[in-house]
């Protein structure tokens, strides 16, 4: 459990200092491309829709922002994905396939050959 809570720990860490890295991204990128086609500075000022409500004020939906928290959630779950998980993944199942005989033996592995030792000695 004690390596999970590690993986886990260094994900949120990832992943926070990440917010930044598409913070920039968007703010740098995304927002001039949707001022090219929107007469708006940043995805929250863009797509805003006011509809009026029953007691004579406005409604104001702003589409825009939900489409950039979309995007910055995708933008961040790709990036961790492929940068965290696809590498993780390909290592423990080259590890569970054999194929690197080189590395040393896991902890489970020298307890086992600890016990096997200890009960052939007793057996003598």
């Amino acid at each position: 459990m004690r390596g999970s809570v590690v993986e886990l720990a260094v994900a949120v860490v990832i992943g926070t200092a990440f917010t930044a890295i598409v913070t920039v991204f968007v703010e740098s990128i995304i927002n001039p491309l949707i001022a090219l086609f929107f007469s708006a500075d940043s995805l929250d000022t863009a797509l805003i829709v006011q509809v009026p409500t029953l007691l004579g004020g406005t409604s104001t939906f702003a589409f825009g922002a939900v489409l950039g928290a979309a995007l910055n959630f995708l933008v961040v779950a790709a990036v961790v994905y492929f940068v965290l998980v696809m590498p993780m993944n390909r290592l423990a199942a080259r590890r569970d396939s054999g194929a690197d005989e080189d590395l040393p033996p896991s902890q489970e592995q020298l307890l086992t050959e600890i016990r096997d030792l200890l009960q052939a000695q007793q057996t003598k």
